[in-house]
């Protein structure tokens, strides 16, 4: 973030510091005394790195490969460079705004931070996707489960009293339903553990659980299943406590095909060539967040999803420059009211 506000005042643009908490800040480019039709806007963190020997960036040819360079270090680049070129040639800013925000792999409060203080009626959200617009985005929920019970020698395991085994059999249940009833519901088991302390059956088990929802699938239905399934399990494990929370809910949505803005997209990526096949979008991103506060976000961006959290994670640069010259024809848009 040092780098970018640097980077951003050399270059002309008026960036200022949003604190998020005590340690961490989001950065916004804003126009004085217009107002603000359109928000770009990027998240720089990114997932804990795979290897801590080898994540930094490298270049071979087209390539460029290191940790976040899809998700999305590649599209916060190339917004900047679309206002960066649109100040040096106009020599101001355009009514819209430029967001660098944190904490998008985590609980989002970086883009919550921003619409506290910041409302637009639209934004272009920097993820990968291969240069085509997403106009609808899943929904997400995450869960996280919990079994209790007592601490014994392990050779006095009960699998009727044993948290780890009743856990396994939970979370076996969940996804045996979601692939038989909801399997257009994408579930990741992102964390399963319980304490490590030797030749014991272990008291407690926990275990995360993330649920990509399509936009038409209500979350709430979902959650009443999950809760469901839990409470009878937990009714046939005897000596088993457990407890079940939702610790997040974000609805997603879809946005019409149509309208002013829409169709100078359109334009935009057909007079680049690019075919027009309006995507949804599968994963959690900020647009979740933005989007309950009452903007719309369409999802555009260098970079493949697939990529995204890899190991090999990488982007074409050439791609990063394509998506800086469609972010400007969108800028000069915004400018004449074609958005």
């Amino acid at each position: 973030m040092g780098f970018l506000q640097g980077y951003l005042k050399s270059r002309g643009l008026p960036v200022k510091r949003q604190e998020v908490d005590q340690h961490r800040h989001n950065l916004v480019v804003v126009p004085e005394n217009q107002e603000i039709r359109l928000s770009f806007l990027g998240h720089v963190d990114t997932v804990t790195a795979y290897d801590l020997d080898h994540f930094a960036c490298e270049e071979n040819q087209d390539r460029i490969q290191g940790l976040g360079a899809a998700d999305m270090k590649s599209g916060c680049a190339a917004m900047i460079e679309s206002f960066v070129a649109f100040v040096e040639h106009q020599g101001c800013l355009p009514p819209a705004a430029l967001a660098l925000v944190v904490g998008e792999e985590e609980e989002g409060d970086g883009a919550e931070r921003l619409v506290e203080d910041y409302h637009f009626p639209w934004a272009i959200i920097g993820e990968p996707t291969e240069l085509r617009p997403c106009l609808s985005h899943y929904g997400y929920l995450e869960i996280q489960l919990r079994t209790r019970g007592m601490r014994k020698h392990a050779s006095l395991a009960s699998r009727r009293e044993n948290a780890v085994e009743i856990m396994l059999h939970l979370v076996i249940e969940i996804v045996g339903y979601l692939e038989e009833k909801r399997p257009e519901i994408v579930c990741n088991i992102r964390d399963l553990f319980s304490a490590g302390s030797g030749f014991v059956v272990q008291e407690h088990c926990e275990a995360w659980l993330d649920l990509h929802i399509p936009p038409t699938v209500s979350p709430g239905e979902i959650v009443g299943d999950m809760e469901e399934i839990f409470l009878n399990h937990r009714e046939r494990s005897s000596g088993i406590e457990g407890d079940f929370r939702t610790l997040t809910i974000d609805a997603g949505y879809e946005l019409p095909g149509k309208g002013p803005a829409v169709s100078t997209l359109r334009a935009i990526l057909e007079s680049r060539g690019s075919e027009w096949k309006p995507e949804v979008f599968r994963s959690h991103s900020d647009a979740n967040r933005i989007w309950a506060a009452g903007i719309k976000p369409i999802l555009l961006g260098p970079g493949r999803l697939e990529q995204a959290h890899a190991p090999n994670e990488f982007v074409s640069f050439q791609e990063v420059c394509r998506a800086a010259e469609i972010y400007l024809d969108i800028l000069s848009a915004v400018v004449t009211g074609r958005w």
